[in-house]
């Protein structure tokens, strides 16, 4: 590093009681340089993050930004030293204009008005500048998922960033708009901004990132300049081990297992969620289904595990029309991976065991004249923990104590015990590091080649590309006409998730 790094973080150790969280970590950013800070889930990132931003003190080790080292705990000091954040899970009010989101919190709450024309004549020179053309007076709600990413990038501009840290940046981006994204660090780069880039996505990190950086059960295990290195090896870093790459074998798919035709949902009994849409699903098959976020997959996924009825077509299983509820499609042999692992898919304050049995307790025999049997719950529990490879205390452990990756294989070992026909798998790796990845596709490939079929809703392009046979694309509640994921051109997917040639492409027999 020739010149003086712009961004230090020197012998940062955090301990969570007996856990330790980052233990003796330093690592420097450079002035226009693209840092990658990779690690499984749990490794310690947001942790490190977190300090840096001064939500949390760190037990020893200081954080220097331009040659000023940051009093500990507090935020302000970071934004007002030049630190800006692009979270995730956007932080923006959709009731208010672009203007009002980006100037929130910028004033004293002694200012009796904003200078609105000053704000909107800095704002567009921002705009301009970096690529980043949004109007500064529409509301939030009316403006795509990229269009909301450049507001949270302007936001932090605004506020005179001179380091970006960036969350899972590309998380809900069509690949045009992540394509556009990258087109605009290049810009930011270029003008001296430095940016610390954090993925789970090895493809974009070898794509943007001068240098990567790996944490693994909180130490710092791995620094290289990203032209030196390559995915497997950032895989193997940040996991410890090699990891075999998931294998899609060709199957020839068989009878059809489920079926939508001509499904139409609709909000209050107006506008159509669900738009006329035809799929089927066959044994030995993953059907994947694409879009970006917000296009009607809530609308689908809810439809198949029984929380809401189509208002028009059908729901056939095997043939048969069935009226959805939990229990019927539960009962049908329907296996729901959600999406939501922490709300939805698990109740953080039971046990495992009880999480386990949650949705057969009494077609497995775990209750008994309306009290569950504590003996064979725990053994059934022990079985797929072992099964599975859970990493947890023991059954009576509590869920919300388990990360992310250990949660997701309850879900999994809930479900595929039972052996579905059907499996719903919703965003089934979202949030999860490489390593429980691969475990995630692992099995879904052994459900596909026992017979069942799987329909695999996801915004991850490479993760439809990988274990799918067929991808349809959602838009505004409309599916396309199935694709052979052999046949597919990624460009013309993205485009198809972004609207372009739906109405030629849409499924409508």
């Amino acid at each position: 590093m020739s010149s003086p790094p712009v961004l230090s973080l020197n012998k940062v150790t955090k301990s969570f009681g007996a856990m330790v969280a980052n233990d003796n970590i330093s690592l420097e950013l450079a002035e226009g340089e693209v840092l990658a800070l990779l690690g499984e889930n749990g490794a310690g990132k947001t942790t490190l993050m977190n300090i840096l931003f001064g939500h949390y003190v760190a037990d020893s080790g200081t954080v220097t930004v331009f040659d000023r080292e940051l009093p500990p705990g507090r935020p302000r000091a970071a934004i007002e030293a030049g630190v800006g954040m692009v979270h995730q899970h956007f932080t923006l009010a959709d009731n208010l204009t672009v203007l009002d989101n980006i100037v929130l919190g910028t004033q004293s709450l002694w200012s009796l008005r904003l200078d609105a024309g000053r704000a909107i004549e800095k704002l567009r020179k921002l705009a301009d500048d970096f690529g980043l053309g949004v109007d500064p007076l529409a509301h939030v709600r009316s403006l795509s998922v990229g269009e909301r990413q450049r507001v949270e990038i302007l936001k932090a501009l605004y506020r005179d960033a001179r380091i970006l840290i960036m969350d899972e940046p590309t998380a809900v981006l069509t690949p045009p708009e992540v394509e556009s994204l990258f087109v605009t660090l290049r810009r930011l780069i270029a003008k001296g901004l430095s940016v610390v880039f954090i993925s789970h996505k090895l493809g974009e990190v070898m794509d943007i990132s001068d240098r990567v950086v790996v944490l693994r059960g909180g130490r710092l295990v791995y620094t290289t300049a990203t032209g030196a290195t390559s995915r497997g090896a950032l895989a193997e870093a940040m996991v410890g081990r090699t990891i075999p790459q998931p294998s899609r074998i060709q199957i020839e798919p068989g009878r059809p297992l489920l079926a939508l035709e001509q499904v139409t949902v609709r909000a209050g009994g107006r506008k159509a969620l669900l738009d006329g849409a035809n799929l089927t699903l066959h044994e030995h098959e993953i059907l994947g289904i694409a879009g970006v976020s917000g296009n009607g997959q809530n609308q689908l996924a809810d439809l198949l595990s029984g929380m809401i009825r189509p208002d028009e077509g059908r729901v056939c299983l095997d043939g048969k029309t069935v009226q959805p509820s939990p229990m019927t499609m539960v009962r049908q042999g329907v296996g729901r991976i959600v999406e939501d692992r922490n709300d939805l898919g698990l109740i953080g304050d039971m046990t495992i065991a009880e999480n386990l049995a949650a949705e057969s307790y009494r077609e497995q025999g775990f209750s008994r004249f309306g009290i569950l049997r504590g003996v064979a719950l725990r053994r059934h529990a022990k079985d797929l923990i072992e099964q599975f490879d859970v990493r947890c205390p023991g059954p009576d452990a509590q869920v919300r104590k388990l990360s992310g990756g250990n949660k997701q294989k309850l879900v999994l070992g809930r479900v595929l015990s039972r052996a579905p026909r059907v499996i719903l798998a919703h965003q089934p790796t979202w949030g999860l590091d490489v390593g429980a990845a691969a475990y995630v596709y692992d099995r879904l490939l052994a459900a596909r080649r026992r017979g069942s079929g799987v329909l695999l809703i996801s915004e991850d392009l490479d993760e439809l590309l990988r274990l799918c046979d067929r991808i349809q694309v959602l838009y505004q509640g409309r599916l396309s006409h199935s694709m052979l994921t052999k046949e597919v051109d990624r460009r013309e997917l993205g485009l198809l998730m972004s609207g372009h040639g739906m109405e030629a492409n849409s499924c409508t027999h």
